[in-house]
């Protein structure tokens, strides 16, 4: 059963465009800028220039230089400013032009984007959005390639959103949106214009915190988001023909995480492989172990493999295959659990 958790609006039209991932965005930021004056775009070139991977391309041209605006090199102002419109009713939509940059502007999502409504004891929320460029695959220098999503699922106050295909980022950049707090919105460069899928016209709701599962399977649960969707999708497949059957999960959010489908599923197969990019020690990866081990320990017939990253900082583009989980890493993993 794949569960049903996009909520149509009475915007929606009824007709759909072929869209890729990072179009998608584009479309929900344009629906959202439509909808509500108080929204607002700001980030390092995201205006004239549409932004380094065009996800803003036109929308300057058609909301205006006080609606879109093209901010100086300063992540932390960026993020600073940001807070400041939040809590004076603005919903700001800041981009981060890579992950692996936003750093500088760590002490003030740690210290204020996150703790304001508890500082404020609920008198003030910060209903921002940051949007960030991730990952590995796409060859680009040192920093820009950086999956540090943990740093973030470690601070209580911000959820931590990770779509992996184009009509889960327009619904969940909506819902990032309209969340009263503030939501770090992960876009996995490797797969922005990796294919095209049906993408609905108008506004429709991904609601945060839920997972989808994407193939049915009984004998080893695989977990996964962002740009490792499709790789755990092509070892599944090879997995099919040895007999094996994977329960594949699109996870979307990584704080909060939805423990549910994650114990719903591995107390159906007994088995859990967990595919991330990011680096082993510390990722979210451990999270979802500590789930299983609560909810669902007496279930296992195997122990629980993970397959990530290494622990060293992403390599320049000659390594960066070797870096990356592949599918041929997550089949062995598969193996592995199927003959424990």
């Amino acid at each position: 059963m794949i569960l049903s958790v996009d909520r149509p609006t009475e915007n929606q039209t009824g007709k759909t465009n072929e869209f890729t991932l990072v179009q998608a965005v584009t479309d929900g930021l344009r629906t959202m800028l439509k909808e509500d004056e108080q929204v607002l775009l700001l980030g390092e070139d995201i205006g004239k220039n549409g932004g380094v991977f065009r996800a803003t391309e036109g929308l300057q041209k058609e909301f205006g230089e006080d609606r879109v605006i093209d901010t100086p090199l300063s992540e932390a102002g960026i993020i600073g400013t940001s807070i400041g419109m939040a809590v004076n009713g603005f919903k700001p939509v800041a981009e981060m032009q890579f992950f692996g940059f936003i750093y500088p502007a760590y002490e003030q999502i740690m210290t204020h984007v996150s703790r304001i409504r508890m500082r404020t004891m609920g008198s003030y929320t910060v209903p921002m959005v940051i949007r960030a460029p991730y990952g590995a695959g796409i060859r680009a220098p040192e920093v820009h390639s950086d999956s540090v999503e943990a740093l973030f699922t470690h601070m209580p106050g911000i959820k931590v959103v990770c779509p992996s295909s184009a009509y889960d980022a327009k619904g969940l950049i909506i819902a990032a949106i309209e969340d009263p707090d503030p939501v770090l919105f992960l876009e996995s460069m490797r797969i922005y214009r990796a294919n095209r899928e049906e993408v609905p016209e108008g506004k429709y709701i991904v609601e945060i915190g839920k997972g989808k599962r994407l193939k049915e399977g009984n004998d080893v649960s695989v977990l996964a988001w962002g740009a490792m969707v499709p790789v755990a999708m092509k070892a599944a497949e090879q997995a099919e023909k040895y007999g094996i059957t994977c329960d594949v999960i699109d996870l979307r959010t990584l704080y909060p995480l939805d423990k549910d489908i994650i114990a719903e599923s591995v107390q159906k197969t007994g088995r859990a492989v967990i595919v991330h990019e990011a680096h082993a020690t510390g990722g979210v990866g451990n999270d979802i172990v500590s789930i299983i081990n609560d909810t669902s320990f007496l279930y296992m017939k195997s122990p629980i493999e993970r397959v990530t990253g290494f622990d060293v900082p992403v390599p320049l583009f000659a390594l960066e295959e070797h870096y990356l989980p592949t599918p041929k890493r997550v089949f062995n993993s598969i193996e592995k659990v199927m003959h424990f």
